[in-house]
């Protein structure tokens, strides 16, 4: 089973890679990083293709930059997915993680998100987005339970 696996930088990536650790063998996993994120890649312990896309927003948050970037994403995305052939993609919180899952709900493979560690009592606005698009949203905290009801609580990863 081939699953995609978004990373993010710093904590996103470190729960990622538990993550995958922890879902062990008989799987066959492919990354989508950021292309300015060389430390993420360093961290990866279960190899696999490394396919490179923009970031899709700034923290400057000038709209059109921002659309246009999350195209290019998108369109980076999308040539990820047709490359690897993944039955899922999954997640821990990156803001990449929307268009990469945009474009694998277009194309049906199965998205599986898991909130960042780091939300106890409120979604990130990643979350949000998720909670919208995922086939499948798991929280590390049960507080957020109470807010979202289609939310499976997974205890924490770390």
């Amino acid at each position: 089973m081939r699953i995609l696996a978004v990373l993010g930088e710093g904590g996103h990536t470190k729960e990622m890679v538990r993550l995958v650790e922890l879902l062990g063998e008989g799987y066959e996993f492919g990354y989508v990083l950021v292309a300015d994120d060389d430390l993420s890649e360093k961290k990866i312990t279960v190899p696999g293709p490394i396919f490179r896309v923009i970031r899709p927003r700034d923290k400057a948050h000038n709209l059109p930059n921002d659309v246009r970037k999350f195209l290019v994403c998108a369109w980076q995305a999308w040539r990820a997915v047709r490359r690897f052939r993944p039955l899922a993609m999954i997640s821990t919180g990156p803001s990449v993680a929307v268009p990469v899952a945009l474009v694998c709900k277009l194309t049906g493979v199965k998205v599986i998100f898991v909130e960042t560690g780091s939300r106890v009592t409120a979604l990130s606005t990643t979350g949000r987005i998720m909670y919208c698009l995922a086939d499948l949203f798991l929280v590390q905290w049960e507080p957020l339970l109470e807010k979202y009801p289609r939310a499976v609580y997974a205890g924490r990863l770390w």
